[in-house]
This record gives C-alpha cells, sequence and structure tokens, in this order.
C-alpha cells in the first residue's frame, strides 16, 4: 500500500508542483492512516470502507488531536482516493462518503506589542550571532514571513534601499513585501559584520556558513523568549500572528495584508480581524454617549 502513497506523493511533487513541506504533510497523514489499516487486517486500498476512515478520524479524536489536524488528515485521504479513482487503481471512492468535520473558530494566538519589543530586543548585538538573530527576528516580524521564507530569502531577495524583499511562499509563489525602516537597519548592521566573514548566497547562515533552517531559528526563538521572561509559548509563527493583527488593530486594510501574507483566500486573512477586549472597551468608552 506505501507503494501508491510514493507514487501520489510524486503526482503532487512533479504535477501538481506543490512545495515540499505539503508534500511531506500529505505523506505524513497518509502513513498514519495506512498504519491504522495494516493494525486492521486491510492490505489493500480496494478493501477500504467508509467505516474504516470514520475509525480512523475517531481514534485521532481520542488522542486529542485538534479538529483543524483532524480536519486536514481527512483532505488528505480524499484527495489520494481521488488520485486512486482517476490512475483506475480503485474502482469507487468511498472517502466521498465521509463528511468533513466542523472546523472550530480558533483565533490565533499572538504577543501584544510591549511582549514583540522585548523579544526583539533580546539578541545581544555585540556580536555576528547577535546581529544576526537581531535581524531575522526584525525581518519577520516587520514583513509576516513564514519561517521557512525567511531561512530561504538570499541576499539579492532583499532590496535595502527600496525597502523590499521578494520570497515565494506556498507553491512557490512569488510576493513582493515591504520592509519597515527598523528592519533593514538591523539588517545592514548584521550584513556589515557578515560581509567580513564571507558565506553563501543565503541571507542568514550558521556559524558554518551553511543556510539557516527553521530549527535553528526555532530554537533560537525558544531562547530569547526565555531571556525576555516571556510567560508564553513562543514560535516563529507567532510573530506572524501578530504582524497582522497588529496591522489590522491600526487600521490597515485587509486586502493588503491578505497580499502581504500571501494567502490565496481573503478568509484565512480574516481571522486576524479579531481585537482585544480592552481595545474594545477603549473604543465604547470614547464615542457612546453614555459610557
Amino acid at each position: 500500500m506505501s507503494d501508491f502513497i510514493k507514487k501520489f506523493i510524486d503526482f503532487l511533487r512533479i504535477e501538481k508542483g506543490l512545495a515540499e513541506n505539503s508534500c511531506l504533510a500529505y505523506a505524513n497523514d497518509l502513513n498514519l492512516f495506512s498504519k491504522f489499516l495494516a493494525a486492521g487486517k486491510i492490505n489493500s486500498w480496494n478493501k477500504v470502507k467508509p467505516d474504516h476512515i470514520i475509525d480512523f478520524l475517531q481514534t485521532r479524536l481520542e488522542k486529542n488531536r485538534a479538529s483543524s489536524t483532524i480536519s486536514r488528515e481527512l483532505i488528505s485521504i480524499k484527495v489520494f482516493f481521488r488520485f486512486l479513482t482517476a490512475e483506475n487503481i480503485i474502482g469507487l471512492d468511498v472517502s466521498n462518503r465521509v463528511e468533513s468535520p466542523k472546523l472550530w473558530k480558533l483565533l490565533p494566538d499572538v504577543l501584544n506589542e510591549y511582549d514583540v519589543e522585548k523579544l526583539l530586543d533580546a539578541p545581544n548585538t555585540k556580536n555576528i550571532v547577535g546581529l544576526r538573530d537581531k535581524a531575522m527576528l526584525e525581518l519577520l516580524y516587520a514583513t509576516g514571513l513564514r519561517a521557512s521564507e525567511l531561512v530561504s530569502l538570499k541576499i539579492r531577495n532583499l532590496n535595502n534601499e527600496t525597502g523590499f524583499v521578494r520570497c515565494f511562499g506556498k507553491g512557490g509563489k512569488e510576493r513582493i513585501v515591504p520592509v519597515g525602516s527598523v528592519a533593514i537597519k538591523a539588517i545592514k548592521k548584521y550584513l556589515e559584520t557578515r560581509d567580513e566573514i564571507g558565506g553563501n548566497d543565503y541571507l542568514f547562515i550558521t556559524n558554518r556558513k551553511t543556510k539557516m533552517t527553521r530549527i535553528n531559528f526555532y530554537e533560537r526563538v525558544q531562547l530569547y523568549a526565555k531571556k525576555a521572561c516571556i510567560n508564553k509559548k513562543i514560535y516563529p509563527h507567532l510573530l506572524r500572528h501578530s504582524f497582522a493583527t497588529h496591522l489590522l488593530s491600526h487600521g490597515a486594510d485587509l486586502r493588503v495584508v491578505q497580499e502581504m501574507l500571501g494567502h490565496s483566500d481573503i478568509s484565512t486573512t480574516q481571522i486576524y480581524t479579531h481585537v482585544d477586549h480592552q481595545r474594545l472597551k477603549n473604543i465604547h468608552k470614547q464615542f457612546h454617549p453614555r459610557a
């Protein structure tokens, strides 16, 4: 059964041009489902019934997996079964009979502006590592890039003079995002020192002159969160959430934020239109005649 999963992933990668991270996500979901079926003595995709899919989703729910995760896993199964049907590997797409679970509307976690300042000021800028990390954090918050997009940036992708960065998002989609003066200043300081040690074409490199990875950066963010005494779970994507939320709370247009984030559907961006209770209270107090 695993051979067909490999063929499907090759199809997504080569024919559909999906990003490597998306292909890995599909593979992980389908391998989990395949192991579940194997435990139930199901050794052929032709033998899978709707009840098998429902039972799999139920076991995931019992393991306290998030509804968004379970929904994604079902989508992976459905897309895979459409592929199997199109390739005449199976005769009937049984996944069509399984309804997608309703997703809870989960608001993204964000940092307030005070905590963002503490995090961005945490690196020690008296050494090259601190200058690099400061530049990465500033650029991430200034642009809302994904961590994978940030570490993949090359020096030529950044225009310090005009204040724009060119990045490639999911599916290789290109977008141009403006960069603020504070981030530009941090990057220039980093590059001045970096030029002395050389390195490759990537903007952000390790001490070994190799490309920074998402894991490297995640570990650095964890370090600075601890140093800044921020008492909540901190991860790189949190700065992307904060970037969008802070822009909208200060009056930015939703369509503009959608463009900068690289969202193909504006409904994905709309989740950031939530505002904190204190801001609502202040607006009410300012404008209501009997507040």
